[in-house]
Parts: C-alpha cells; structure tokens; sequence
C-alpha cells in the first residue's frame, strides 16, 4: 500500500513546493517508487520538474473533473525517475467545480485510489491555502508534513491548519496523521533561527524533524532549471538534507493525530500529537 503525504501549510514561502519537489526526487533516489502530485494553480511543482505546465495534454483538474482517466495525465520525469500529476491554472476551475459535486472533496482519494498501489510514495503538493484543493489532499493521504519557516510568524495560522486536519480526520479521512513539521531556510548562525527552532521543539516535541533544510542559494536556484537539487547540484548542502529528510522518513516512528478540538496552536499541538508506534513506508 502507497504511502500518500501531503505537503501542506496555508502559509506562503515555507518551502511547500520546495520540499515536494526535493523529497519526492530524494526518494525516487533511494529505490523507492514515486509520484509527485501538483494541486497547486500555479503549477510551480510541474515546472520545476521540467515540464512546461502549458504545454500538459491533461491535468489534475481533468481527473478531479471528471472529464478525462487519471491515467491519462499521468508522466514519467526526470529521466523516469519519477512520475508527475501535473497542474496549471485550470486548478481554479477544479476548486470552484468540486464545490457544486457531490463527494467533491473526495475526488482525488477516488482518482488516486486507481494508481497509488503502483507507487511507494505520492507526494502532493498543496495549494498556499486552505481551501477545496487542500480537503481533498489531506482526505487522500495517509500523513501531513508541516514545513514551517524559522521566523518569529512561523506559527502564524497554524491553529485554522491544525483545526483543518481534525475536521478532515474527523469527517472523511479517519487514518489521517501529521507526519512531521519540518525546518526550513534555516540559518544556524542566526539567533533568530535558534529562538524559533527551540519554540517550534517546545510546541511539537518529537515531531519536528531531526533534519532541517538550510537557506542555499542553490537550493533556490534550481527549479528555474527544472531540476531538482539532487540533479542540479548534488553536491550543495540542500542536496545533503533533502536526502537525510528521505532517509528520515524512511526510518522514523510516526507521531499521530489524537482525535481532540483545537483552540489555539498551543493548546492544538498539545491535543494533536501523541505517539502510536510504527508504520511500514511499503
């Protein structure tokens, strides 16, 4: 059975498509079976994969709408490393028109539901909002990754995302857990870095991931050449932690949703995370 995760934060410029992209790419790196899901209007995770979001034949909106097989958007990229759902701005016609169907907000779980068994992991990258697109990520999949920027408004909005996933969990998606939070644009030499990191470990625990994605120019640089790091530096310290995050993911115990009301991120994250043994990634 397919490990579904969605990258998912409301919050714009965390590093969502970044670490989509560089996770799913790690990943394929390590032997493991990958599909990447762009559910994202602006199609950021199909192009930085290579692939002109202007040019796709079918698109996630197709499926979700109905109007063309999920197997048809289906393609292989980075050499066949991997394989791609793609996106474009057709996406804004998909949030409006899984509003009016009825089990809108399952549709991608239901189209996945054809595919997902010939993959190891999907990745979906979710739109910088809470809205229809991300209900129907987080009803198809099996855990979040939170990626959280280290600066002071990292926590800004977390309570509505927290409260998102429990109405999720609760109302279609009772399997659903939060993978992990990750650290992103991390500067060690900042003290402001060290102030947010200490406060996202004082409010998450063990859920924070013990690997976090540095500020690199590269990093950076890459999508604008279709690549991801591993393939456009292999060398730069944001390859490095792209691969240790996989291999972390790989290996860790899972931190579970409790079933409990959030009121506040403090209060959330107290109720939300507890621990529940282990999971196979198979």
């Amino acid at each position: 059975m397919s490990n579904i995760i969605a990258i998912a934060n409301q919050k714009g410029g965390v590093g969502k498509t970044t670490t989509s992209i560089n996770l799913a790419a790690a990943l394929a790196e390590a032997e493991q079976r990958v599909l990447l899901v762009d559910m994202d209007a602006q199609g950021n995770a199909t192009m930085g994969v290579g692939v002109d979001k202007n040019a796709l034949n079918a698109t996630v909106c197709d499926f979700l709408l109905g109007d063309k097989g999920v197997a048809e958007a289906l393609q292989v990229v980075l050499d066949g490393d991997m394989y791609l759902l793609g996106a474009n701005g057709d996406m804004t016609a998909a949030e409006v028109g899984l509003r009016d169907r009825k089990n809108g907000r399952l549709a991608l779980k239901d189209a996945l539901g054809e595919i997902s068994g010939s993959f190891d992991y999907v990745i979906i990258d979710c739109p910088p909002a809470l809205s229809m697109l991300t209900v129907n990520a987080l009803a198809a999949a099996r855990g979040v990754i939170i990626p959280m920027q280290c600066e002071y408004y990292a926590l800004e909005g977390l309570s509505a995302l927290l409260e998102t996933i429990e109405s999720v969990r609760r109302m279609m998606n009772p399997q659903l857990i939060i993978e992990g939070v990750l650290m992103t644009m991390h500067d060690p030499r900042n003290r402001l870095t060290g102030d947010v990191s200490a406060q996202l470990h004082d409010y998450f625990g063990d859920a924070v991931y013990k690997t976090v994605i540095p500020r690199n120019v590269r990093l950076a640089e890459a999508p604008s050449h279709g690549l991801p790091i591993m393939q456009y530096d292999n060398g730069a310290s944001g390859a490095a932690a792209y691969r240790a995050l996989a291999a972390e993911i790989l290996g860790r115990d899972d931190a579970e949703v409790v079933a409990a009301p959030t009121g506040g991120a403090r209060r959330a994250v107290s109720a939300l995370f507890g621990r529940r043994g282990r999971r196979s990634s198979g």
